[in-house]
């Protein structure tokens, strides 16, 4: 069975430095998990390797659309495992790398994905419409009549989920529920680490980091998508930062009150990653203090033990 390496853990923890690093010492590749990389243009906010990076480790499923796309999870799945066959048929272990949940499991689970309705985008803004005058809780209600499993899974407020699965439903007559179903036989063996650090110290890496990209240029990069013509309402510009910052640029709201929004929703969102890993098969937790660096021999002296067993077992 085919062995990967994960890594994962919540935003700005510092998974891209040890990645890097153990990439360099295994001589393989690095595999993005991140649903937001995937996109083509949004670099500083979604933290993707920089070109130096790059070159200095190759970098897989980033770039892979522009930001009108829809890219749904199936897509990622498939991506994922040509992915893994290119890397493994080179010899090479593959590295996988980021922090969106739902990715990881579809891919190394193996769910399988029924074919589902394409985007109807007149149906979604007569649900939008219906939102806007009596509520996204009105939208959570009807879908839990039609589909309990979603509803349940769905914050009562979380419009975008809400709309795709009523979509799926209207459009299909099926339930988003019904869609993904787990294989029995796992695809791969993992050796799946998840870094983490004290919340307060996780925090300040969250708002350090947040001030680094707007320093870097976040806010030009966001101008100058915005310029382009993307939808502001699209699914990759609603990402984190992205959101903000339109509204910003829109005058909807000052630079001061983006940026600290901006905080706010990645700490919600570390939050949110944390919950999601703790029921996943990790084999590793690494808290991490400080300087990253003095860990990561003991990572790999980790890993390296693994993978020698796995060998050994073939």
């Amino acid at each position: 069975m085919t062995p990967l390496i994960i890594i994962t853990g919540p935003t700005a923890v510092g998974k891209t430095e040890l990645a890097l690093w153990l990439a360099t010492k295994l001589k393989t590749e690095i595999i993005s998990a991140d649903s937001m990389q995937i996109y083509q243009e949004l670099d500083l906010g979604t933290a993707k390797p920089t070109q130096s990076e790059q070159r200095q480790v190759k970098h897989h499923l980033i770039d892979l659309v522009t930001p009108e796309k829809e890219f749904t999870v199936a897509n990622y799945q498939q991506h994922f495992h040509q992915t893994v066959n290119l890397l493994t048929q080179a010899g090479k272990v593959p590295l996988v790398v980021g922090g969106t949940g739902f990715y990881l499991r579809a891919a190394l689970q193996d769910f399988t994905f029924e074919a589902t309705a394409k985007a109807d985008y007149q149906l979604r803004e007569i649900l939008k419409n219906e939102a806007a005058l009596h509520g996204t809780v009105v939208l959570h209600q009807r879908l839990a009549q039609i589909d309990p499993i979603t509803a349940a899974k769905l914050h009562p407020h979380d419009l975008g989920r809400i709309i795709r699965a009523l979509e799926v439903y209207e459009t299909t007559g099926k339930l988003l529920s019904n869609l993904a179903q787990k294989s029995t036989m796992p695809k791969y063996q993992t050796i799946y680490l998840f870094l983490n650090r004290e919340r307060s110290e996780l925090y300040k890496r969250i708002e350090a980091r947040t001030d680094q990209m707007i320093a870097q240029g976040f806010i030009t990069e966001v101008t100058a998508i915005f310029k382009k013509g993307y939808h502001p309402k699209s699914k990759a510009l609603q990402g984190l930062g992205y959101k903000q910052l339109i509204a910003y640029l829109q005058a909807e709201i000052t630079l001061d009150t983006a940026l600290e929004e901006i905080k706010k929703q990645t700490r919600h969102y570390a939050k949110r990653q944390l919950t999601w890993f703790r029921r996943e098969p990790i084999d590793l937790w690494i808290q991490l203090s400080g300087n990253n660096q003095e860990f990561f021999s003991e990572i790999l002296a980790y890993i390296e033990g693994r993978l020698k067993l796995m060998s050994n077992r073939l």
